[in-house]
């Protein structure tokens, strides 16, 4: 069975100022013609449909025309909703829908019963997990502690519990929402760090064919049954390297799995540059990068004249400028943003306190402080949801 594995599409998100809406609409329509030309047997995305839990019109528009346009291919597609998609909202209708050959799975309490599709080999079970926010759906899964580990262990065990009633011979895919240990973050995902920790084992999908990972935007390889197909657009100058693509998984008739990757459609090349404001204006090196979407660093000890209308002079599509002046990381003029970057909320809380007590807070404390922050994460995304 060929599939093609896709995720965080984020309908409706902006690049800096740039509506990405034709664009998106580019890679709709690159995903439709790849399953018809390539003979794609079972279409697969893995959360972040849209970009936030209330899209906008132009956003739902594009979807529910690409759910038309994979509905009129004949080839059955499974969705899961993400972190950033309402779950209730996007399961709307979901029963209807399903009749149409298009599966979208958003309830937690579904994690066990699979979409079920046949090729000549015998039966696929594709399992939907969407994005489990630990807070929310520990109770369904009955955990002690409310983690991401234990809550997706928990419904992978539902899930491998459920095939083991299937037929010999059965293979299975699982869809999945979740920051894996091993793979590589970009600035565009949102946290969702509980109790200090993101990620979870690779070793949690132990026991399926192959598990269609969603959430980080780089595609991935965890392990040659576990991947990440990442965003089929960038979303934040933090992913210039990426090689946009989704994957293409030939499901053999042992379960063994092999993969190729197709790549997307980018409407425009991204480049991040770093220098004195004259140097970036001169250097012919940088000849290249007077078409891309641009993010110029300047280095200058003192903040150039104009610096923007100067850039765009040479670079027109330079959509965010940063300063960052060459100095020792003493210096008392260092600025604050950079005296933080890389540092998380509950570091620059645990410094804050040392600061004004002279000790930083003890292990109760860290864990007081810890617990404050996952539960005002938490509080948003309920909130979020809810609306």
């Amino acid at each position: 069975m060929r599939l093609l594995h896709t995720s965080d599409w984020h309908l409706g998100r902006a690049f800096h100022r740039v509506n990405m809406l034709d664009a998106q609409a580019e890679f709709i329509g690159h995903l439709v013609t790849t399953v018809r030309e390539r003979a794609v047997d079972a279409v697969v995305v893995s959360g972040d449909v849209y970009d936030r839990a209330v899209p906008p019109l132009a956003a739902v528009e594009l979807f529910d025309e690409a759910l038309h346009r994979l509905a009129d291919l004949g080839v059955p597609t499974v969705m899961i909703s993400g972190n950033h998609d309402s779950a209730r909202r996007l399961g709307v209708g979901a029963g209807l829908i399903d009749r149409a050959g298009i599966h979208l799975r958003t309830e937690p309490s579904a994690c066990g019963t699979p979409v079920m599709m046949k090729d000549e080999s015998g039966e696929v079970a594709f399992y939907g997990l969407p994005y489990l926010e630990p807070a929310l759906v520990k109770d369904e899964f009955a955990v002690d502690k409310a983690g991401h580990e234990a809550v997706l262990a928990a419904a992978m065990d539902r899930v491998r519990a459920d095939l083991a009633t299937r037929a010999p011979g059965t293979r299975s895919v699982v869809l999945a929402h979740a920051f894996v240990t091993g793979g590589e973050a970009s600035e565009s995902e949102r946290d969702i760090t509980v109790g200090g920790v993101a990620s979870v084992p690779a070793g949690v999908f132990d026991g399926v064919d192959y598990a269609a990972l969603g959430h980080l935007h780089g595609s991935q390889t965890i392990t040659e049954r576990v991947r990440y197909s990442g965003s089929p657009l960038p979303y934040s100058f933090s992913e210039t390297d990426h090689r946009k693509s989704m994957w293409l998984i030939d499901l053999a008739a042992d379960g063994s799995v092999g993969a190729e990757r197709v790549d997307c459609p980018v409407p425009r090349a991204l480049a991040r540059i770093r220098g004195p404001l004259e140097e970036l204006l001169a250097d012919p090196e940088l000849t290249r990068h007077e078409e891309a979407w641009v993010e110029a660093t300047l280095t200058d000890p003192v903040r150039p004249a104009e610096p923007m209308a100067r850039l765009t002079e040479r670079f027109p599509h330079t959509l965010s400028l940063v300063f960052d002046p060459d100095r020792a990381p003493d210096d008392p003029d260092v600025s604050y943003a950079r005296r933080l970057a890389g540092r998380t909320d509950r570091q620059i809380a645990e410094d804050f306190v040392a600061h004004v007590r002279g000790a930083g807070p003890d292990a109760r404390e860290q864990t007081v402080l810890q617990d404050a922050f996952d539960a005002v994460r938490t509080d948003d995304t309920v909130r979020e949801v809810a609306r």
